[in-house]
């Protein structure tokens, strides 16, 4: 079964503590995530922060509108750096989407790195051709938009 690497690059006007404040936060997923996604977290009371080993459970629309329990877990963090979420239940076989950042002159380079591997074996990889890699580019597109309305746009 192959695995599939999603990358996607974006300069943020922000400065690197308030980037991080931002998306280090499970309380803002909702906000980077499209609406009719049907993103909703339902693992309870989250903190603040994340941490490694922290689980959250959410239920998501990828698709059709038939909603679905996502899990995932934060593997690793390093402060202002990165950190790791992979996915614990879900739709695909793998999920391991490692969130980078960088500061740049003016801002703050954000990189995903999303490896992923859909269910299926030769079924999954016709839906990656078909319809996953297109929902991802939908999502991350999305994202750069939501990000660009909380920081601004990037002039650099």
């Amino acid at each position: 079964m192959p695995l599939y690497q999603f990358k996607r690059e974006q300069k943020v006007k922000s400065t690197l503590p308030e980037l991080w404040d931002f998306i280090s936060s499970p309380r803002n997923l909702k906000e980077i995530t499209p609406d009719h996604m049907g993103f909703d977290i339902t693992s309870g009371d989250l903190p603040e922060k994340m941490y490694p080993g922290m689980i959250i459970i959410y239920t998501v629309r990828p698709l059709l509108g038939i909603g679905m329990t996502w899990v995932t877990e934060i593997t690793h963090v390093e402060h202002e750096r990165y950190f790791v979420d992979e996915q614990r239940v879900g739709p695909c076989s793998i999920w391991h989407h490692q969130h980078h950042l960088e500061p740049i002159e003016g801002g703050v380079l954000m990189r995903d790195i999303v490896s992923y591997q859909p269910p299926m074996g030769f079924l999954g990889a016709i839906a990656n051709s078909v319809v996953i890699r297109a929902k991802l580019q939908e999502i991350f597109d999305y994202r750069v938009d939501a990000v660009e309305k909380r920081f601004g746009k990037f002039e650099k």
